[in-house]
């Protein structure tokens, strides 16, 4: 049985042409990777663990497990620990930069054209085929994940359950439950006895509070104006969201819109729906709908600083905590926790999954396009991109017919 001293050294040893391969692997993701921070977990498991064995599966819920706990956006901050697991601080910041640079450039031109033409009028058009069918994509994708994550465990089931129904309750996703779910496992499946599990269980209820004060407190804060020029703003604000919005990428969305358009007046409520519909006809992680804005605000500076704001925070709140779960990813409580929260995170997609579908499929052709989107992922195998491309050039077809 290796030492903790012993598993640690493996942090930051990947062979140059494994993490050549992750890095690859991650580059191409943020390329072509839609469909949310759902899908993009889902494929990191699929492609990584199942299909190509590239990171062994202890590997990747210890990766998503952290994710889950620490602010941040689910999906790059879950591409940032399978990096540093696999490669250390140069790992995690390779593949941090591989994941989020194709879709930061991507939104750069859209924004630029956004500017030059005054508005994407066609971008609602692409955005009611594509919308539609990304819920098929991530409908699988959560499936797929929480088939791999839950196995036939009853009780990583019954979590999945209550997760569930807690974020279609509430509307959005509950960071304090992850913890407590963590919890529930470790008294029942890793018992470590009444002294430590007094002290595990006091730890675990004081950060799920700390963590519900803090989303009360900064989801009604806002965007709160300081002094100084217009880019310390930016990258003061989204600094701030970036190190205390809990949740999915998705669960940014509000937190932006309420200091982005109510306590700034950066942008206008259609402009910000732009926003979020250019992060969601784009690859890779949704809260690189921050460039956009940025660029609006402030051109090409306010872009970088928006994204630099963002994700900076994720990065420390990634690499910081990660050396101690890896020298105890062995210990029974911290892999009994770990598979908790994983089932918390598995059910809390699906949960999303479910929210996200009632704001895409609100009439006729956009169920149609999802259900046909689900039957050729489901039966065909079809690849996303392809699925994207065809539900773009449907929303084209069919806008102006049902909603214009």
């Amino acid at each position: 049985m290796a030492t903790p001293t012993e598993d640690s050294t493996t942090v930051g040893r990947a062979d140059p042409s494994g993490l050549r391969e992750l890095v690859l692997y991650f580059l191409k993701l943020g390329s072509i990777g839609f469909g949310g921070p759902a899908a993009l977990v889902g494929y990191m498991r699929r492609d990584l663990v199942e299909r190509n064995k590239t990171v062994d599966e202890s590997t990747y819920n210890l990766a998503l497990a952290l994710a889950q706990i620490m602010p941040g956006p689910l999906a790059a901050q879950t591409a940032i620990a399978i990096g540093y697991f696999e490669g250390g601080i140069l790992g995690a910041t390779l593949v941090g930069l591989a994941f989020i640079l194709p879709s930061f450039l991507m939104v750069l031109a859209l924004s630029a054209l956004y500017v030059a033409f005054g508005g994407l009028p066609w971008m609602q058009a692409l955005f009611y085929g594509i919308g539609a069918v990304v819920i098929a994509i991530i409908a699988v994708a959560s499936y797929r994940l929480a088939r791999g994550t839950n196995k036939r465990d009853p009780l990583l089931w019954g979590v999945f359950g209550a997760l569930l129904l807690a974020t279609v309750w509430s509307g959005a996703e509950l960071a304090a439950l992850f913890l407590l779910a963590g919890l529930v496992l470790v008294l029942v499946r890793a018992w470590p006895g009444l002294a430590r599990g007094a002290a595990i269980t006091g730890a675990v209820l004081a950060g799920g509070v700390l963590i519900f004060a803090l989303e009360r407190f900064l989801g009604g804060a806002g965007g709160a104006g300081g002094e100084g020029g217009v880019l310390l703003q930016i990258l003061l604000f989204f600094t701030k969201a970036g190190s205390f919005v809990f949740g999915s990428g998705l669960a940014i969305i509000p937190f932006l819109q309420q200091g982005v358009v109510r306590d700034f007046g950066w942008l206008t409520e259609h402009q910000f729906l732009d926003a979020v519909a250019v992060a969601l006809i784009t690859p890779g992680p949704v809260v690189i709908t921050v460039a956009f804005i940025g660029y609006l605000v402030a051109g090409v500076a306010g872009a970088c600083l928006a994204a630099v704001g963002i994700f900076l925070p994720v990065y420390f709140f990634t690499i910081l905590p990660a050396p101690w779960f890896q020298r105890h990813r062995d210990n029974p409580q911290l892999r009994a926790f770990v598979s908790g929260t994983t089932a918390a995170a598995s059910g809390a997609i699906a949960g999303a999954v479910l929210l996200l579908g009632q704001r895409a499929l609100f009439d006729i052709p956009t169920v149609v396009i999802a259900l046909v989107g689900l039957v050729l992922i489901w039966r065909f195998r079809v690849q996303e991109p392809y699925l994207v491309v065809g539900s773009g050039i449907a929303g084209l077809l069919l806008y102006p017919i049902f909603r214009g």
